[in-house]
């Protein structure tokens, strides 16, 4: 009779009945340690296998062996090893970081290859892990393994979460989420004392967030409580010197005690410096978490923007003090509907009050904000990005705007600080740097900040990105008002209507019919989008170019900056048939191998040192622009389009993502295929060290919806060619011929996480 084994209490092995190589890193690790089964226990790689080392080939004499026939694999079930988490860490850093930037990626100058001990050999075998992609699949395995705790691993890849970077971006406003969302790279005061602003009207929410300062005096939050009109320009730029957080909206919960208390909705950020909720982000975002089921995170962000709109008078730029004269460019509309239609059918009753109440917020947002003037000119019934604000914008780097400052210190005779101190607090009136930044105000209001189409002339600008939102606002209002209102919504805040149709006598009449004075119909928010198309169409739409472009309402011109935001007109659905027939020549001003620039290099002019690389132009390609130009091309019957460009974006992201350790950035060079941009800010979604926990925003959106317009074989084709070009070609291909179709009957992996 064989001798009974003693082993430790509570120890695991490594066998077939522990665990699930392909799960997420929390469900992996969730348990305790597992080691490998031996006959002699005591013997066993019980702290891990120590990995050798990769020979060192310029020094020794030796060729490593091929992999024999005889070598350990496994066909029915995924490899296993025996690796020392901290140790092995350590050797990957050291013979393969060669940058010491903590990733290991195409740059880095080592040998490529490391052993492992397999587990079900104890470790007297070796399997060779090589190549970049590999090795840094197993430096952030192990990373999350010493996260969870782990002295060990037995597996040398990650098996992807979808949603693992939603959890890293997710944050919350209250008491539990305040450390980690009050913190803001962008304060550069010195000053860094945590601070809420609470808007005027929500007492007990003021008094929940000085409940929590006491209850956590080491935090030492600074409570403050918003005077009625928070959006005062004067006001704001005083609150430059004590920046803070904006109160977002909460719910009323049990607190487990018997009572009641305030928990804030939990939202995306951006992410990198971008710490805070923001406008337009949130909406590709959201698109994002529609595709992945989260719908109740995506609706709670919307519920954030109608908090907003009631309290701060629109949709903010971003969620901090220095942002609340600035809004973004609006989406609620399509936003809310998309949200409203993969909501639980369940309760219907209680979907059509939340989609009412987003309604109803557009509806003042738009009559309030983008029909209103400044924003509006009355004469060409345009809307324009033009935020009120003064000084300086607070929230640059240090010296974002030294050069333009110089000149005018050099006029005064004293530092460019000094100027900028004296000028911010009015003591110093320079009338055309006041002009200067009210486009930079505007630059950054519309998203794109920065690019040389918007250059010292922004404010003024109808752009064909506003006009095409916002007819869809109107579409959308419209819409919901017929379809799900039965054509009739009553408005319960009060607030001016602005007068349609605008002109210039319109608009100097101070009489202003009020908000709640009748209901609302679908009929005259499809008569303003009838008459907004037809301004497009007059003022934007070049019939020589065949393209749409912005509209100068100062110098009464079109401005001829060839921008990829003109086939926005395509997504909101005012393009005309005919218009839309000659998009297909114009589309290939903006296609390079990464999908769609910004704008076209003829448009941004010659760079040089005096005139540097703004990042919203050319050869810059952001998701915003790739997503509302898939879908427009969709939406107007030209799919093979769609599915070629999403080929190309998502080819580029996914060979930086398998070269760069797995980054995923807030936007690429997409001429030269790359995330290392040489412009003004940089690129963002890079500093990480050995695992990338966030990637970016709307770049991770813009993988999840891009998915959704290729097939599944399109999709295999990620790793069939190294050469973008053929790989694209092969893709079209794809799309048409009947095996590829046929293919989509199969349960075919998908192949970017797994090269």
């Amino acid at each position: 009779m064989a001798p009974t084994l003693n082993h430790p209490t509570g120890v695991a092995f490594v066998d077939d009945g522990h665990g699930q190589v392909h799960v997420d890193a929390a469900t992996y690790y969730g348990g305790g340690e597992a080691f490998t089964r031996s006959r002699t226990y005591s013997h066993s790689h019980i702290h891990g296998y120590i990995p050798k080392r990769a020979p060192l080939f310029e020094e020794d004499t030796h060729l490593r062996a091929r992999r024999m026939s005889h070598d350990e694999k496994s066909v029915t079930s995924p490899r296993r090893f025996l690796i020392d988490v901290e140790e092995t860490i350590r050797v990957v850093l050291e013979q393969e970081d060669t940058d010491g930037d903590f990733q290991i990626s195409i740059t880095d100058a080592g040998p490529k290859m490391m052993a492992l001990g397999t587990a079900t050999s104890n470790g007297f075998k070796t399997f060779d892990v090589r190549g970049t992609y590999m090795l840094s699949n197993l430096l952030q395995e192990l990373a999350l393994a010493r996260d969870h705790g782990r002295k060990q691993s037995s597996r040398s890849s990650l098996s992807y979460d979808k949603n693992s970077f939603w959890h890293s971006l997710t944050r919350r406003i209250d008491g539990d989420g305040l450390e980690i969302i009050t913190a803001d790279p962008k304060n550069r005061t010195g000053r860094v004392q945590p601070r809420i602003y609470v808007p005027h009207g929500e007492p007990a929410m003021a008094e929940y967030y000085r409940k929590v300062a006491r209850e956590k005096p080491h935090m030492n939050l600074d409570v403050q409580v918003l005077p009625p009109k928070p959006d005062d320009a004067v006001f704001v730029k005083s609150l430059n010197s004590k920046p803070g957080l904006l109160a977002l909206a909460m719910n009323e919960v049990d607190d487990g005690k018997g009572g009641r208390t305030l928990k804030g909705i939990p939202f995306i950020v951006p992410g990198a410096r971008f710490n805070e909720l923001y406008n337009w982000d949130s909406y590709f975002i959201s698109l994002g978490l529609l595709v992945d089921g989260q719908v109740t995170m995506a609706k709670g962000m919307v519920d954030h923007f109608i908090f907003e709109i009631k309290h701060y008078g629109k949709i903010l730029n971003g969620s901090r003090s220095y942002y609340l004269c600035r809004t973004q460019p609006p989406f609620l509309t399509d936003m809310a509907l998309q949200i409203y239609n993969q909501l639980d059918r369940s309760d219907m009753e209680s979907n059509r009050q939340w989609l009412k109440r987003a309604i109803q917020a557009a509806i003042k947002e738009y009559h309030t904000i983008w029909v209103a003037e400044p924003r509006i000119d009355p004469k060409t019934g345009l809307s324009r990005y033009r935020p009120d604000g003064l000084g300086i914008p607070p929230e640059t780097e240090a010296t974002h705007f030294t050069h333009i400052l110089e000149p005018y210190a050099e006029k005064h005779g004293i530092s460019v600080l000094e100027f900028s101190e004296k000028y911010s607090n009015g003591v110093l009136k320079e009338p055309v740097l006041d002009e200067y930044f009210l486009h930079d105000r505007a630059v950054r209001e519309s998203g794109h900040d920065t690019t040389y189409r918007f250059e010292k002339r922004c404010a003024n600008l109808g752009t064909i990105d506003l006009q095409a939102l916002l007819y869809k606002y109107e579409v959308d209002i419209g819409t919901a008002i017929r379809e799900v209102f039965d054509d009739e919504l009553e408005l319960e805040e009060e607030f001016d209507l602005a007068p349609f149709p605008p002109s210039v006598e319109a608009y100097r009449n101070p009489y202003r019919e009020s908000s709640t004075s009748r209901s609302q119909n679908s009929d005259e928010w499809f008569e303003r989008a009838d008459h907004r198309r037809e301004m497009i169409d007059k003022y934007l739409w070049n019939e020589n170019k065949k393209l749409y472009f912005d509209y100068d309402t100062v110098l009464e011109k079109q401005s001829l900056y060839e921008s990829v935001t003109a086939f926005w007109a395509l997504w909101a659905g005012c393009a005309s048939e005919s218009s839309a027939g000659n998009y297909s020549q114009s589309l290939k001003k903006f296609e390079v191998l990464g999908g769609l620039v910004s704008g076209t290099e003829e448009s941004r002019g010659k760079i040089s040192l005096d005139r540097p690389n703004r990042q919203w132009d050319y050869p810059y390609a952001w998701p915003p622009h790739q997503i509302m130009t898939w879908v427009g091309l969709e939406r107007y019957g030209y799919l093979e389009d769609a599915q070629r460009l999403s080929y190309r974006f998502l080819y580029m992201m996914t060979t930086a993502f398998v070269d760069f350790n797995g980054v995923v950035p807030e936007k690429f060079d997409a001429v030269k295929l790359s995330h290392l941009v040489d412009a003004e800010y940089g690129n963002q979604g890079l500093d990480f060290k050995m695992v990338p926990r966030e990637g970016f925003g709307w770049m991770n959106s813009a993988y999840q919806v891009g998915l959704s317009f290729l097939t599944t074989h399109m999709q295999v084709l990620f790793g069939s060619s190294a050469n973008l070009e053929n790989a694209v070609a092969q893709a079209a291909h794809a799309a048409t011929d009947p095996l590829g179709l046929a293919m989509e009957s199969l349960d075919i992996s998908v192949y970017l996480l797994k090269r």
